[in-house]
This record gives C-alpha cells, structure tokens and sequence, in this order.
C-alpha cells in the first residue's frame, strides 16, 4: 500500500504472541468491511512476539491485499506498536484494536460514523459489561475513576483498545513509554477537545492468557502524573518548579525571621531567651530555604533543556489559507 494513498480506514492491531487469534480477526474485519463498502488497510505490528505470529501476518499478507506489517526485533510495548502504526496510517479514520478477539469488529461502522459525520476527533469505546476476573475489572474502574477526576475528561475506558481518531489526532500526537492509556489526554493537550465515548461489546478471551500484570496499575498512576504535567508545563517548566521553589523559599526565610525577630522580642522585654539555633523549627526552615533553591536550579535546568529541545517551537497547525500572488 502506497503511504501516501487516502483510504476510508486504517485498522491498527497491536500484537503480542497472538498466533491463534490473528487469521479470525482479520476474516472479521475483511467481513465487516465489505458488507459496508470501506476501502481498508489492516497494519499489524507484531511487538517482538516469540510464537508464530510473525509468519501468520506474512500469510495474511499473501491472502488480503489490505494487510500490512510491521515487526519489531524485540518487545518495546504497545505505546511503541500504536506508535509505528499511526505513522504508517493512511486512512481518512484510524481505528485500534486489540488482537485477542475480545474487541468486536463489527464496531468498526459505528466508530467510523462518529467521527465522519458527528464530528469527534477520538472516540473511545467503553467496555461498559466485561468477561474479565474481578482482579482485572476492580483496578480498572478505580484507576479509571481516578483518571477522570485528575484529568477531566468523562470517559470510563481510558485504557480500551478499541478507539477510532481523525487522522490528523494520529499524526498529532507522540505515544512513548506507556502513555497508550492516556491517549486522550495527548489528544486534548493536541487541541483535540472532541472526544466522544461508545458503549462496545466486549467478548471473552477465546485464546491465550492476558499478557499484562498487576504491575501496570503502578505504571498507569505514575504515568498519569507525567502525562499531566507535561500537558500543563511541558513548554515552560519553570512555571511549576518556580512557584513551588518561591512558596517553599518564603516559607523557610519567613519561619527563620519570626523566630529572629522573637529573640529579640523576649530580649528586650528582658524574658527568658532559647538560642535560635536551639529550635527544631529553625532546621525545618533552613531545609525549606534550601528546597526552595533547589527548585528554582530545576527550573532554570528544565528552561535551558527546553529552550534548545529540537521540538521548541513546534506548533499544531490545523489548516492554512495562503494567497495568491
């Protein structure tokens, strides 16, 4: 498939020793396509997988016109799969899916809908009945519930596999680390502000195990926090390292001058005086005075790095008119 060739849909599946489940999913999708017309591309992206999967996607390849492939040489992690796959996307719409048959593609028209004709820049499906353990289902509401809160944005699946974006969302935006959960986030701090949400069915594992622990709730919440924080100062670091550094500064120089000025109070009145040196508060002072420079130093540290990142003045242009001349 040609990059540059527009198509209706790009199907992006992420895929980790999925062997069994590839050959199903791909007769689905080729399925749902044709009954509505859509010209497709499905890009697989295998993340290093270790079984078969690799050559299954070649003799997809062989078998659908529409199948592309990308292998990595070892496993980098699904944000690094989405992210291949979206720079390889040439469709008008981009939908994600997982591999494991538990995201339906019989969702795909729905999704495709939304976005051409309502307008969303990312819709996010919301797996609202889930076949998964109580191990899996209570995390994920809480992680999601915390999620929505911190970011305010009201989706209940930040981490469902199954979205659909405008193409230019996919081109917008850079997915690294595990920041895959946290892709609306990227989207709005991209301008992206329509964001919509749909219920999806969603299916019992028919093959293999779950490839992700219990140590992806940590990740997510420490994640959560650096999507925040640089959606809100990234470009200026300063602004966060800087207030934090002058409230700890005035904090710890005000104490230190209270506790001065009252020596010299109990001093002259002729009361009984404790060396300010003496006092627990005046080392809890010192401390804030010190922390507070050493936020300013980050913050001038994190300007410097920003002002020769290459990125600096990168800016989102949505469209332009030029003239004529």
């Amino acid at each position: 498939m040609a990059e540059g060739k527009k198509l209706d849909i790009s199907v992006v599946v992420p895929l980790y020793d999925e062997e069994e489940s590839l050959p199903e999913l791909m007769a689905w999708v080729a399925r749902v396509m044709a009954e509505h017309g859509f010209s497709y591309e499905v890009i697989f992206v295998d993340d290093g997988s270790d079984d078969g999967s690799w050559q299954v996607v070649r003799t997809l390849a062989q078998q659908y016109p529409a199948v592309r492939g990308i292998r990595f040489r070892r496993n980098y992690g699904k944000s690094a799969a989405l992210y291949c796959g979206f720079e390889a996307a040439c469709g008008e719409v981009v939908i994600t899916m997982d591999a494991d048959l538990q995201d339906s593609p019989d969702e795909i028209p729905e999704l495709y809908r939304m976005v051409t004709e309502e307008g969303y820049d990312l819709v996010s499906g919301w797996k609202k009945v889930r076949h998964d353990p109580l191990g899996k289902t209570l995390p994920s509401k809480f992680f999601n519930a915390t999620a929505r809160f911190a970011s305010g944005i009201k989706l209940h699946g930040f981490n469902c596999g199954l979205k659909a974006y405008r193409r230019k969302v996919v081109k917008s935006i850079e997915v690294y680390g595990e920041m895959h959960r946290f892709i609306p986030l990227l989207a709005r701090s991209a301008g992206f502000k329509r964001i919509g949400e749909k219920v999806v069915l969603h299916r019992a594992r028919k093959y293999g195990v779950s490839k992700f622990g219990w140590e992806r709730m940590i990740k997510g919440y420490l994640d959560l926090v650096t999507v925040m924080f640089l959606s809100r100062f990234g470009k200026s670091p300063m602004y966060f390292f800087g207030t934090l550094g002058t409230l700890m500064f005035l904090l710890g120089g005000g104490t230190t001058i209270w506790l001065i000025a009252e020596k010299l109070y109990r001093q002259s009145h002729g009361l009984w005086v404790r060396g300010v040196t003496d006092q627990p508060l005046f080392y809890i002072a010192l401390v804030s005075v010190i922390l507070g420079v050493m936020l300013f130093l980050a913050g001038f540290l994190g300007e410097l790095i920003n002002r020769t990142s290459s990125d600096r003045n990168r800016y989102l242009i949505d469209e332009k008119i030029e003239k004529n001349v």
